[in-house]
């Protein structure tokens, strides 16, 4: 009786599974992978109606007709068709992934004995390569490789779904029986905070400037400073997402890398936005050795650290650079201002800054493959390496990175983590999961990131940052021009151009961080860089129909 309960009742699920397994032949039906929306419901992401046709040699009665019609209609070979619909010895066999309604059509008027099909949509990109990186793609077996499709794939990919046919013990059909049909569960779709004609907008003038200045790589990323949603993402060159050269692994690695997230790079003077920022916190909080917003820096061109001279970009000759305030350092872009703020803030306080500001750690982008960017243990640093942090070198940085702690210097001295996704939805359009804003810590105070706005708002109206200057709209932010290292020197004739801007000053809304690698020819950031971060704002005043500053 123990034994009999135990079967009946214990045992009851794993036969019954046993059972249907030994009786029947599975056919897999994909579930509808979730589409991709921006954040005004434009398709980014979505999928064909596409059909697997799958082949049992134990059900097949003609084998010779069987292979010569499908051989016609997938245009495959006849001799290979034969050969595996006479291989016995397996079960179910892959004719075609993927095939066109039409086609399934024209095999199924035939009336094909073991020859069976089951829905297998294929991915569709319909902007092709816009946001690529971003998006990511697919592998062969629908679930997401890279980017978006991979980090939320659990929620875009659904359950598959069966077709059971009732077989003998060698895998032919029984007379009389039915297929039954267990349908898949479809995915969920997501929408993003992306804005695809900010994508599309940013993407075109950052492919102008890859062209005009012949630069190995040319990014851009637009951040919404209240929130930190991303807008935009330009990682270019770029693919097409409905052509991915598979076949060219090296090349598809180097193409499909969200390099705005994944790749370091030493930042530059955009990097005195947070020197700034830390020093004028200080010195409202009464450090006696920060900088007080008025005192004039030494006049000098070089500084010595250690031993080792560093040098203004300037030769300071005919009196430039002299005399300089905290604001007029900042529009002269001078790196020995930023050293003397670094050395008298100290090491200590000037990392606790670091801390705040995020560096040396994630920034918890919902996106996989971030780095941490490259910060030197405080124990270990020498003070000629720490002087050259002060104006962004001897750290190296993610763009993210650069661009949320210039967001959070700016917009009050909040620190959001940044997101790419608003919302999982169903298909009718309901809300499944809603993303929210996660303020991750404080920088600065507001009046600390009000002063230091009103200063970068200079260095556009008045300083190297002229060229993203607009006529009634406030307009600041940061030009920088980084050299180049290639095994531990530095590469001559090598550089990367950087603009970080946004705008309104006064009320921080919309941020761009624009990077040229490698440009030919010009290489400063206030000639190739701050132009393009101009026209991205102009596009994004076109397209929101923004009104002018009243000031």
């Amino acid at each position: 009786m123990a034994r009999f309960f135990y079967i009946q009742v214990i045992w009851e699920d794993d036969l019954n599974a046993r059972a249907i397994d030994q009786w029947t032949r599975e056919i897999p039906v994909s579930a509808g992978r979730g589409n991709i929306y921006d954040r005004n419901g434009e398709l980014l992401a979505g999928n064909v109606a596409a059909y697997s046709i799958y082949a049992r040699a134990n059900a097949v009665t003609d084998a010779e007709e069987t292979a010569a019609l499908l051989a016609g209609a997938l245009s495959l070979s006849y001799d290979d068709l034969l050969s595996k619909l006479t291989d016995r010895s397996r079960s179910e066999i892959v004719l075609v992934k993927r095939a066109e309604k039409s086609v399934v059509e024209q095999i199924e008027g035939a009336d094909l004995a073991g020859v069976y099909y089951a829905r297998d949509d294929r991915r569709f990109y319909p902007h092709g390569s816009l946001a690529c990186q971003v998006l990511g793609f697919t592998s062969y077996d629908g679930s997401g490789s890279t980017g978006l499709e991979q980090y939320y794939n659990e929620y875009l990919a659904g359950e598959k779904g069966e077709i059971l046919f009732e077989t003998d013990l060698v895998g032919v059909d029984l007379d009389g029986a039915t297929a039954a049909y267990i349908p898949g569960e479809d995915g969920l779709d997501i929408r993003l905070t992306l804005d695809y004609r900010i994508q599309a907008l940013a993407e075109e003038i950052m492919a102008r400037a890859l062209a005009e200045y012949s630069a190995k790589a040319a990014r851009a990323i637009v951040l919404d400073v209240t929130d930190f949603s991303v807008l935009a993402m330009v990682n270019l060159p770029s693919y097409d997402l409905n052509e991915i050269p598979r076949n060219d692994l090296s090349a598809l690695n180097a193409l499909s890398r969200n390099a705005l997230v994944s790749d370091v790079y030493e930042p530059g003077s955009t990097f005195k936005i947070v020197t700034a920022a830390a020093n004028i916190e200080e010195y409202l909080q009464g450090n006696p050795n920060a900088y007080a917003t008025n005192k004039i820096f030494s006049s000098s061109r070089t500084r010595t650290v250690d031993g080792t001279t560093i040098r203004c970009w300037s030769d300071h000759a005919n009196g430039k650079h002299s005399n300089q305030t905290l604001a007029e350092a900042l529009n002269n872009s001078c790196n020995p201002c930023f050293v003397d703020i670094a050395l008298s803030l100290g090491k200590e306080t000037f990392y606790d800054y670091l801390a705040a500001f995020n560096f040396g750690r994630a920034t918890g982008l919902d996106f996989s493959g971030e780095a941490i960017g490259m910060l030197l243990p405080e124990s270990t640093l020498r003070d000629c390496d720490f002087a050259r942090i002060g104006f962004g070198q001897t750290i190296a940085v993610t763009p993210l990175q650069l661009a949320c702690a210039s967001a959070a210097a700016v917009n009050g001295g909040y620190y959001y983590a940044p997101r790419l996704v608003d919302a999982i939805v169903s298909e009718d359009g309901a809300v499944v999961e809603q993303t929210q804003p996660v303020l991750v810590g404080r920088t600065v105070s507001e009046e600390a990131s009000r002063i230091l706005s009103s200063m970068l708002e200079g260095v556009v109206r008045d300083g190297s940052g002229k060229k993203a200057y607009i006529e009634g709209y406030r307009v600041a932010g940061k030009t920088g021009t980084a050299q180049k290292y290639e095994n531990g020197h530095i590469a001559q004739g090598k550089y990367v151009s950087s603009f970080v801007g946004y705008f309104p000053a006064d009320q921080p809304e919309y941020l761009t961080l624009v990077i040229v690698d490698e440009p030919q020819g010009a290489y400063y950031g206030s000639t190739v860089a701050a132009p393009c971060a101009k026209e991205i704002f102009e596009g994004i005043i076109d397209l929101l129909q923004l009104p002018p500053s009243e000031e």
